[in-house]
């Protein structure tokens, strides 16, 4: 492909999105919702984080599901849900989820890893 051929499809994906995006922030208030479809869209943020977050705690390097004490991102993912679900602050919560991998990093490396 040419330069040129790359530099337009960027700007038309770019145009495409803007456009598409400003199309919901500018019909926001005027288009009247279903309540059920209202109430649904409400699960989308939640199912997306969790697709995004469970293969990354769930798989290791050679794409094997590891549910194991040994799996340290699996670890410090439970800690940090529960810290999310009982205290409901994300700031705190990103904060211990890091320090606990670090932790079970540096175990790992310090004990089982040779």
């Amino acid at each position: 492909m040419h330069s040129a051929t790359i530099w337009i499809v960027i700007i038309l994906t770019g145009l495409g999105t803007f456009l598409l995006r400003l199309s919901f922030i500018n019909l926001y208030g005027k288009i009247k919702m279903h309540t059920l479809l209202k109430k649904s869209l409400r699960f989308i943020p939640p199912a997306v984080f969790a697709a995004l977050v469970l293969p990354a705690l769930l798989y290791n390097s050679d794409s094997v599901i590891n549910i194991s004490l040994h799996n340290y991102r699996l670890l410090a993912g439970i800690i940090a849900a529960f810290l999310a679900w009982k205290l409901k602050n994300v700031l705190l919560t990103t904060f211990v989820g890091l320090g606990a991998l670090w932790v079970f990093q540096w175990i790992m490396q310090l004990f089982f890893i040779k």
